[in-house]
C-alpha cells in the first residue's frame, strides 16, 4: 500500500512540474495571439517569425558563446578540483570543497547582487565576460561533482601500470586518465553548457547592453502580440535542453562502465 501511494505522488508531482512545459508546445503551434483555451487552430507561422527578429538572433549568439566560455572553463576547473580531491590529501580538504560547492546552495539573486557590485566597485564594465565570470562560479560546482564521479570510479592500477612501464605522470594522465574520464568531461560540457544557457538571474544582474537569450525573453514578456513568438522559441530551448540532458547522462554512465565503477544515479536516475 505504502509503494502505491508513493508511486501515485511520483506522477502528480512530475505532472504538477512538466504539465506547463507541455502546454508551450500547444500554444506554439496555436493560430492564435491570446494564450488560453479553446486554440484557434494549427499553425507553424510563429517559428518563421523566429527568423524575422535581429535583436532574438544577437541574444541567442550571446548566449552560446557565454555558454561555451563558460563551460569549456568550468569544466577545466572542475578536472583539477576532482582530480585534487579523489587523489590527494591535503589540510583543510573537506572545508575546502565544501567552500567551493557553497554556489551550489546560495541563493542566485545574491550571487548576482554580490558579482554586480565588485565589478562596479573594480571599475569594470558589464559585459559578456562578467557574465562568463558569473556562469563560471555557479556551473564549476557541476562540473566537480560530474568528474569526482568520473575520478573516483577510475581504477587506479591503470595508472600505476602505465607507469612501471616507464610513462610520465603528465603522459600517463594524457594517455590512460583522461581517455577514460572523457565520457565524464563531455557530460560536464554538455551539463554546464545547458545551465549557462538557460541561466537568468545572474545575467539579468551582469549583462549590461548585450542581453542573452533568457533576458531578452523576460523583456519581451511585456508584449502580449510576442508571447506566441516566446512560445515557439521555448518550444525550441526545452527540446534542446533535453537532448543535451540525455546525452550528458549517455556519456556519464559510459564513463562510469569503462571505468568499471558503479552508478550511484545521475541527473535521469
Amino acid at each position: 500500500m505504502k509503494g502505491r501511494w508513493l508511486r501515485a505522488y511520483t506522477v502528480l508531482y512530475l505532472l504538477f512540474l512538466y504539465a506547463p512545459i507541455a502546454l508551450l508546445p500547444i500554444f506554439a503551434f496555436n493560430d492564435a495571439t491570446i494564450i488560453a483555451f479553446p486554440l484557434g487552430g494549427f499553425t507553424g507561422r510563429w517559428f518563421v517569425e523566429l527568423g524575422k527578429v535581429p535583436a532574438l538572433h544577437d541574444a541567442a549568439l550571446n548566449s552560446v558563446f557565454i555558454a561555451a566560455m563558460a563551460s569549456v572553463s568550468a569544466t577545466v576547473l572542475g578536472m583539477l578540483a576532482a582530480c585534487a580531491s579523489t587523489r590527494y590529501e591535503f589540510p583543510a580538504k573537506r572545508p575546502i570543497m565544501g567552500f567551493i560547492m557553497l554556489p551550489l546552495v546560495l541563493p542566485e539573486i545574491i550571487v548576482g547582487v554580490s558579482l554586480l557590485v565588485v565589478i562596479l566597485r573594480a571599475g569594470l564594465h558589464l559585459s559578456h565576460w562578467s557574465i562568463i565570470a558569473g556562469h563560471i562560479l555557479i556551473v564549476t560546482p557541476f562540473s566537480i561533482a560530474i568528474l569526482s564521479s568520473a575520478f573516483a570510479s577510475l581504477d587506479r592500477s591503470l595508472e600505476e601500470a602505465a607507469i612501471d612501464l616507464g610513462e610520465t605522470p603528465w603522459s600517463t594522465f594524457r594517455l590512460v586518465t583522461l581517455p577514460l574520464v572523457m565520457p565524464g568531461i563531455i557530460s560536464s560540457l554538455l551539463i554546464g553548457f545547458t545551465i549557462s544557457l538557460d541561466e537568468f538571474i545572474i545575467a539579468f544582474f551582469l549583462s549590461g547592453s548585450e542581453p542573452t537569450l533568457p533576458v531578452y525573453i523576460f523583456g519581451q514578456l511585456r508584449f502580449p502580440q510576442k508571447i506566441p513568438i516566446i512560445m515557439a522559441l521555448g518550444t525550441i530551448l526545452v527540446v534542446l535542453s533535453i537532448l543535451l540532458l540525455v546525452t550528458a547522462e549517455y556519456f556519464r554512465r559510459r564513463g562510469i562502465r569503462r571505468a568499471g565503477g558503479q552508478d550511484s544515479g545521475g541527473f535521469l536516475g
